[in-house]
């Protein structure tokens, strides 16, 4: 299969979210205790954030941007949105199921919440610069 098929480029365009899932599996599969680690330095860098987990947020915002990618930005429309949040939240769902079996960490629905509204942002940012490249593209041709 060559990369200048038809097939070949869609699958190429969908590895960014092949690789994305695999770092937040990967990242998931770190003990409560190694975690620790991590979360003290976020939240005395950040001392709002007390309660705040960014790391879910940034995941899926970069999880949904990929999912994006792969259908293509320009292709990007209402439907495609709410499937790439939806395909967000049910790899989110596998991510929390996933770490009911690593010590130290438990599922909890927040993080799914957590993950949704990271994923929906990007779709927004995604819509946004679809906008703005659709007004540059109409004053150019004028």
């Amino acid at each position: 299969m060559s990369n200048d098929s038809p097939t070949g480029r869609r699958f190429v365009r969908w590895l960014p979210a092949v690789v994305v899932m695999a770092v937040i599996f990967i990242l998931s599969s770190r003990t409560g205790d190694e975690l620790d680690t991590v979360l003290p330095w976020v939240q005395k860098l950040f001392p709002w954030l007390e309660s705040f987990d960014p790391g879910h947020y940034a995941a899926y915002f970069v999880l949904a941007l990929s999912y994006a990618f792969g259908f293509g930005f320009r292709r990007m429309n209402v439907g495609r949105s709410l499937l790439v949040v939806l395909m967000s939240l049910l790899y989110g769902v596998t991510d929390e199921w996933h770490q009911s079996f690593v010590p130290n960490r438990t599922p909890d629905l927040a993080d799914l919440l957590h993950d949704g509204i990271g994923a929906a942002v990007a779709v927004v940012c995604v819509a946004i610069w679809n906008g703005w490249e659709r007004g540059r593209s109409a004053r150019k041709r004028k």
